[in-house]
């Protein structure tokens, strides 16, 4: 992938959060957000999931709807990647900048305030597809993939609260 205009590599990483939203749906979730920003960066995506759970009384059965919110980051990565296929380009500071921009949005939309929150980190293997090639090859099972725009995408790894913020509640 050498010698692209940088604009392409902001394509590679749309498609590879198009494809994480994609997971992310079929496992229930709803997406909020994509690409939120602010003035302290920018959350790829922002997704609510509700779990419903039962309290059981003798008298009355309740049945109460917890919803979290997971603040995804999505590091897409081809094969020639120098950074552990994204994992170590989740600094401290980078966490922080999260966290921050997760607040801000919390701040903006107060009714979800009280929900629980995580940051969670999706790792996406992209691959170019050769025509001469019959075969493509993946370090191992893919969550889920898609073949788009000349390229294979893989979500190799989906990491649930990858780290502790200062947003909990």
């Amino acid at each position: 992938m050498a010698n692209l205009p940088p604009s392409h590599y902001d394509d590679i990483g749309q498609l590879g959060e198009d494809l994480v939203a994609q997971w992310l749906e079929s496992t229930d979730w709803v997406i909020l957000h994509r690409r939120f920003s602010c003035r302290w960066g920018e959350i790829d995506i922002i997704a609510q999931h509700h779990d419903c759970k039962s309290v059981k009384d003798t008298i009355n059965p309740i049945s109460t709807q917890y919803s979290t919110l997971a603040f995804v980051e999505v590091k897409t990565r081809s094969s020639s990647n120098w950074d552990a296929g994204g994992r170590s380009a989740i600094t401290l500071q980078k966490q922080a900048k999260l966290s921050r921009t997760a607040g801000i949005f919390l701040a903006q939309y107060p009714q979800m305030a009280n929900y629980a929150c995580r940051f969670d980190v999706a790792i996406v293997y992209c691959q170019r597809i050769l025509k001469q090639r019959s075969q493509l090859t993946a370090s191992r099972q893919a969550l889920i993939s898609a073949s788009v725009a000349g390229y294979q995408f893989y979500l190799q790894e989906y990491i649930p609260a990858a780290f502790d913020s200062a947003i909990d509640s």
